[in-house]
């Protein structure tokens, strides 16, 4: 089974967080002993865990499982990777997609493990604008690509939910390393990630 969905807690981690937890409900006026919520400071510690278990992983031991010997050298993309994170100002979620492009330089690496990238940095509380550094740098460092591309197009209920209350906004953060840099291979990823070629 993923680790990314397996549930395992620390007994001594859970009943921590769920002792204040239940000093959360108490303190926003609740009863933690009612009916509805007596097994919510449990559910809210292992969701939490759950929700930030990105810190006990590796991204680039993920990538390093399945690299493989190429020789193709053009353009390897995968596009609209859900993500779903929590913003480390608010620990509101933030949600949307990530685009991920690289171009191989001897050696590529398995497609799923991109994906699996953009969840170790997103399963912490983050900045929009690190993550999308985070998991640049990650695949760059790792397999040593020509250049990497990475796009993060999010909603944040920090936004939307209390604040400037926007709905509709949508913020967008980009990081390009290598032949990406040049305005001719950028154009061509943002074209790509644009288009409806499925």
């Amino acid at each position: 089974m993923s680790e990314f969905k397996a549930e395992e807690f620390t007994t001594d981690t859970t009943e921590a967080m769920m002792g204040h937890f239940a000093a959360i409900l108490e303190g926003i006026g609740e009863q933690a002993d009612r009916e509805g919520l007596i097994k919510t400071p449990e559910r809210a510690a292992k969701a939490m865990k759950f929700l930030t278990q990105g810190y006990t992983q590796d991204a680039e031991a993920i990538l390093r499982s399945a690299m493989f010997r190429e020789e193709y050298s053009e353009m390897v993309l995968v596009k609209d990777i859900e993500l779903y994170s929590l913003c480390e100002h608010h620990m509101l979620p933030f949600f949307g997609k990530a685009h991920i492009a690289y171009i191989p330089n001897g050696y590529i690496v398995g497609l799923s493990k991109l994906p699996r990238v953009v969840d170790v940095f997103a399963r912490r509380l983050q900045v929009q604008e690190r993550l999308t550094d985070e998991i640049l740098h990650s695949i760059d460092h790792t397999i040593n690509p020509l250049g990497v591309a990475v796009v993060i197009e999010a909603r944040h209920m920090c936004m939307m939910m209390r604040g400037v209350q926007k709905q509709n906004s949508v913020t967008t953060t980009s990081a390009f390393t290598g032949e990406f840099q040049r305005v001719e291979t950028r154009s061509e990823f943002l074209n790509l990630i644009g288009a409806k070629l499925h």
